[in-house]
This record gives C-alpha cells, structure tokens and sequence, in this order.
C-alpha cells in the first residue's frame, strides 16, 4: 500500500466561494517499448497540448479563474516535461496546480528526475532509494504523474508520484514486463485556504489486498486530520487513461467510500471525487479491448442537491443506485471546465445547484478550440 505524504502549499484560494477545474479529455495513442509505454505521435500530442495552454493562459471568459487543470495519465511527451514545467512557470497564474501523466520511463531516469525535485520530494526519494538497494530495478519501466503547484507568491513547486497499482500493459507472466510499484501519494494542504487534496493514477484508486487498501488508507488519514483539525479530504483527483472508468470495481470503491455502511467517516464525508480520463481516440498497442475510453466524471455525496438530467455533453445520475451525485460527461475529446462545489451542504430551502458545467470546448482542425454553443 502508498504511504501518505503531507505536504503544505501556499495557495490562497478565495474564501468561502467554489474553486474551478478544467479536465482536458484528450486522446492517448501509445505502443509498447523497452521502457513501457510510449506516445506514438508525441509531436503532435505537444501541438494539441500547447493549444491548450495557450488558452489557458489567455484566460478568456472566466477561465483567468481557473484553479485546477488536469491532463490524463501517460499524456505528456517525456521529451516535453520541461517544456510544460515552464509553460506554467512562464504564462500560468498564481494559485493554480496542473496535474499530468508523464510517457512512461526507467525506474533510473524517475529517480532522477526526483533528485531533480529534492525540496519537495525528499520523503519520496527515500522510499524509492529503498527499493533500488532492494535489487535489481533500475531499467524497470515507471506509470508516473506530475502535480505543478504555481504557489500565491509565483513559485513552481513539482510532486511526482508513481503508479503503485499494475494495469493490462503489465499483467504477463514474463517479469521483464512489470512496472514497478510507486510507495507514495502526497496529501495537499493549501494555507491560508484550507483547502486540501489528493491526486492518484488511475487504478491505485483500487488497489488493495486482502487486509488493506489505498482508498481505507486514505480514509483513515482524512479522519484522523478531522480529528486533530476539523479539517478533510476536499477533492480527490483520479488521473485516468481507462478503458473502462465504470466497471464494477470503481462501483464498489465509490460505494464505500460514500456509503457509511461500516462507520460515519467525517474525513471524507464531503470530499469531491472528480475522475479525469482519456478520449475515446485513445489507441493501447496490443490491446484487445473493445471498450471505449472517455466519460469522466465527478462525484459527490448524495446529501447535495444535483437534480437528475441528461444532455447532450454530459448527465448526472446516482451511478446505479448509490448514495452519491454524479456528473457523467461523454466520451469525445473536449475540455470540461466546471465548478468544484462548496465542502458544506447547502440549505435546503435554496434553488442553488452545488456543481456547474461553466464550458465544453472541442478541438478544431488548425490545433484550435470551440466553445460547443448548445450543450
């Protein structure tokens, strides 16, 4: 199982009003090599994504509020991780916390790259260093993710987290084919803001054996903050490149994670679990899958009020029946731009509703977006 990091962020999000996400639904193309799995249009993958920075960093309409951007698993040119660091560092606003998956690579080149990153990696770092003294792991290949935190005073702080859990890719017989199993996950706390948050890698959302798993983990250490602060979980962040982002595995999870069946958890009794995922362009080498990527969603506990709807961009339901709310949206390549709703209930007696579509934008011949007019 991960352990849990807690880390501190200076980020002054606005006090008493709800923060805003931009999820870029955007296709994955990969092949397998030596060193996992890689991007078999990485030139043009950079050309989509620098489309989306540069509308970022125009920030037009309300997007100059944007406080969360999240990018699907294995979704950046390895070869471009700099260049996106500084895009950020250069153009984003302050206040703003980008999460991306990077192209697999070596276990070598990660632990250089946290070396790279040793002020804000340190714990990591040991427990990586750990497993290298451990044996022979060094050319093992690395599911890893980016969360580039732009703080209120300008500094870029980079948390990299590797995958803990194995997906299709790795599930041989063959050991050469194995990935190898990331130890950590940081727990975010924004000062002066109070607002803290979590981001994990696809199906670490699941993993578990039969005595634990990251999700009890979790649970315990958002109960024992609320404990000790009255603070909790507010945003899980799930970073996806899925084929199936609904199968009956995430039920269970979602379930128990709302549902209070065993016991109250105040930790996460209000947390907003928003899951990021790939578009239904996205193409695995070797796959025989015939599901189809796409549909991220947000979830939330059912004691807010999210009417049941259907659109032609996005519905909402209870994911068959469960004590939750949840934002569905489709499956094609598009940039979601919504509202993170409130931590607290709201009143009853209000006509508010918690979460809100602000923008779908789909992606246009000449590496453009579109506001889609009628959604």
């Amino acid at each position: 199982m991960i352990k849990i990091i807690d880390k501190k962020l200076n980020l002054e999000f606005p006090l008493g009003h709800h923060l805003h996400c931009l999820i870029a639904q955007i296709p994955n193309r990969l092949r397998r090599a030596p060193e996992g799995y890689l991007l078999t249009d990485p030139d043009d993958k950079w050309r989509q994504m620098e489309s989306i920075l540069e509308l970022i960093t125009a920030g037009e309409g309300n997007l100059k509020k944007l406080h969360f951007l999240m990018l699907p698993e294995t979704s950046i040119p390895y070869r471009n991780f700099d260049d996106m660091l500084a895009a950020i560092d250069r153009s984003f606003r302050p206040n703003t916390v980008t999460m991306f998956g990077i192209e697999h690579v070596s276990l070598r080149s990660y632990r250089e790259m946290l070396e790279r990153f040793r002020d804000d990696n340190q714990e990591a770092i040991e427990l990586v260093d750990r497993d290298i003294d451990s044996g022979d792991v060094l050319e093992m290949p690395v599911n890893w993710c980016c969360i580039a935190a732009k703080e209120a005073d300008g500094k870029l702080r980079v948390f990299l987290e590797a995958k803990s859990h194995p997906f299709h890719g790795e599930e041989f017989l063959d050991k050469g084919h194995d990935l190898y199993r990331g130890r950590h996950a940081y727990f975010f706390r924004s000062r002066p803001s109070c607002f803290n948050f979590m981001v994990l890698i696809c199906l670490d959302y699941l993993y578990r054996d039969l005595y634990s798993s990251n999700i009890k983990q979790i649970i315990d250490y958002a109960n024992q903050l609320f404990f000790t602060t009255r603070q909790g979980l507010d945003t899980l962040f799930v970073i996806q490149c899925n084929p199936k982002p609904e199968h009956q595995s995430y039920r269970d999870v979602i379930s128990g994670f709302y549902g209070e069946y065993l016991e109250d958890f105040p930790g996460v009794r209000e947390t907003v679990t928003v899951f990021g995922n790939s578009s239904c362009e996205t193409a695995l080498e070797g796959s025989a899958t015939t599901e189809t990527y796409g549909h991220s969603s947000v979830v939330i506990n059912r004691r807010h009020k999210l009417a049941q709807m259907q659109q032609k961009e996005f519905s909402t339901d209870d994911f068959g029946g469960l004590p939750v709310c949840r934002l569905r949206f489709g499956a094609e390549t598009r940039l979601i731009y919504f509202n993170l709703p409130l931590h607290h209930d709201l009143d009853p007696r209000t006509s508010r509703v918690p979460l809100k579509v602000h923008n779908i934008m789909r992606y246009v011949s000449g590496d453009k977006w579109e506001k889609i007019p009628e959604m």
